[in-house]
């Protein structure tokens, strides 16, 4: 394994500000509007959709300009990332890893994670490729960037259907990371226990992994090398 890549929202970020930014602008509370996102990730829905149904007119873009225009966008800080974030990044870079972080977000979230000098090799966000999760062409900037050979490359994210079905279909290595509304509600689903190569709870597993990884190619027992994650089956085609 020689690079890892992550993606962004409940994976590094929590997505806690975000909706409650999103309810203040609306004039709800923001349990309201987390409630109906939570609805949307049970049935498999895009979580935005949870903003439609508040206001069903709504053109989402022209709300996130408005919101910037009145000096209430994006913000991000420290204090938005998951606590294991640097220790896992900065252990696998030790470990002589490539760490990547390529997700959906906006050019202004892209400019905001740089800022907080993340021990990665590259932060960049899907409005600066100019295509999202998962369309198949992100997945090949991934390959791109990543400067690895696909079954050399993992691809870290808590949503299946942007994260792991696509990733696993570009002929990647996957892990589904437990986190997040997508991360909980989908774990045991049957499609993506078949198709993760690995299912991790914290970040701070993927050391592990790598671990693992190396002392199989050198012919070391998963045993000796503390093994943290359980294998769950290999990739299989996007159904």
């Amino acid at each position: 394994m020689e690079t890892i890549v992550l993606g962004i929202g409940e994976t590094l970020v929590r997505d806690d500000r975000h909706w409650a930014s999103w309810a203040n602008w609306l004039g709800v509370p923001p349990h309201t509007l987390g409630a109906l996102v939570g609805a949307a990730v049970a049935q498999g829905r895009e979580p935005t959709d949870a903003l439609r149904i508040l206001r069903p007119d709504m053109d989402v873009e022209e709300a996130y300009r408005a919101r910037a225009a009145a000096g209430r966008g994006e913000h991000l800080d420290e204090s938005d990332l998951y606590q294991d974030v640097r220790p896992a990044l900065g252990e696998l870079r030790a470990a002589g890893i490539r760490v990547v972080v390529a997700g959906n977000g906006t050019v202004r979230a892209g400019e905001l994670l740089r800022a907080l000098d993340l021990p990665a090799d590259l932060v960049v966000t899907s409005d600066e490729w100019g295509v999202r999760k998962p369309d198949p062409e992100f997945f090949a900037r991934v390959a791109e960037v990543a400067d690895a050979a696909p079954e050399a490359t993992l691809y870290v994210g808590d949503h299946p259907a942007d994260d792991l079905f696509p990733a696993a279909a570009a002929g990647m290595r996957t892990a589904h990371l437990r986190r997040g509304p997508y991360g909980h509600w989908w774990a045991e689903h049957p499609d993506v226990v078949e198709t993760a190569d690995f299912r991790i709870d914290v970040l701070t597993e993927l050391v592990g992994l790598v671990a693992s990884s190396s002392a199989a190619a050198s012919g070391v027992t998963p045993e000796a090398a503390e093994e943290k994650v359980v294998r769950r089956g290999t990739l299989r085609s996007v159904r």
